[in-house]
């Protein structure tokens, strides 16, 4: 059945679309989830208790950089984390493997959900602006795996590393729920690749005419404390850790205002190139 004009689409026809969309998406995130179910050992052994290991990458290497500024007692660098991973409900390994599952399932089915989402959106668009977001789908997913990577990578081992190894008193063990473990992963991961996303958000709200260029120069100082804000809740409450996750994040801000800048100079480009073929008919 051909797909009818987004001219002639009645508001409950939209609502069909988008319901098609959902399930279209829904399906991706269960096939993917599904296969993430079947990789059981890999994704938990490897993927989910990696940070969890003193041989993680990243622990190496901020061993090695404790060890060359002269830093001798640091907690990057040890034989194992002294906490203790525990289940503590009858179904409470299971529970956990669905919800990684499919919570994996939606990380993996990422370009598909984008993909989704612009056929949605883009009928409603100008042909010439079909034209110029074409990349829109590869960047959204790149910059989406790429905060993926750095929540992983970066927030999540610095955040299990100061919380496995804080204690009020040495009668106090840390013994965590694998909940609590897997929550603290996922929502640093997930959190980074949404995060990450700020300068396709700002692509968009700019050609919609919400944002310009100097309206984020003007909040440049504003935007600084939300992110240390961001950055304290979403990282250990340490000055060095809130420091290396506010840096990628103004980095992307400040992208973001180039990329504000583009949008309206093409914009304006456009404009007067209109104006000008209005004039000479």
């Amino acid at each position: 059945m051909a797909k009818k004009n987004v001219n002639n689409m009645s508001f409950l026809d939209h609502l069909e679309d988008l319901r098609w969309h959902l399930i279209r998406i829904c399906l991706a995130i269960i096939v993917c989830g599904a296969v993430a179910f079947a990789f059981k050992s890999f994704i938990f052994n490897v993927i989910i208790f990696g940070p969890s290991k003193m041989s993680f990458p990243t622990y190496e290497w901020l061993c090695s950089m404790a060890n060359f500024v002269g830093i001798e007692d640091s907690t990057f660098c040890g034989e194992e984390l002294p906490f203790i991973l525990q289940s503590r409900t009858m179904a409470g390994q299971f529970s956990a493997h669905i919800w990684t599952s499919i919570y994996a399932g939606f990380i993996i089915s990422f370009p598909y959900f984008i993909h989704q989402v612009w056929q949605f959106i883009s009928p409603g668009m100008k042909s010439t602006e079909r034209k110029h977001s074409r990349g829109f789908i590869i960047v959204s997913s790149l910059l989406f795996f790429t905060g993926v990577l750095f929540g992983y990578y970066i927030i999540t081992p610095l955040s299990i590393n100061f919380l496995g190894t804080y204690q009020i008193s040495e009668q106090v063990k840390n013994n965590f729920d694998i909940s609590s473990y897997i929550g603290l992963l996922r929502a640093s991961v997930i959190a980074s690749g949404f995060i990450f996303e700020l300068p396709i958000i700002i692509y968009f709200l700019t050609k919609v005419g919400l944002v310009t260029p100097e309206f984020l120069r003007k909040y440049r100082k504003f935007a600084l404390v939300i992110v240390l804000i961001l950055s304290a809740v979403i990282t250990p409450p340490d000055v060095a850790s809130q420091i290396i996750v506010a840096i990628p994040i103004l980095v992307l801000y400040e992208i973001s205002i180039y990329i504000s800048k583009f949008v309206l100079r093409k914009q304006n480009r456009k404009i007067k190139k209109d104006v000008r073929s209005n004039n000479r008919v």
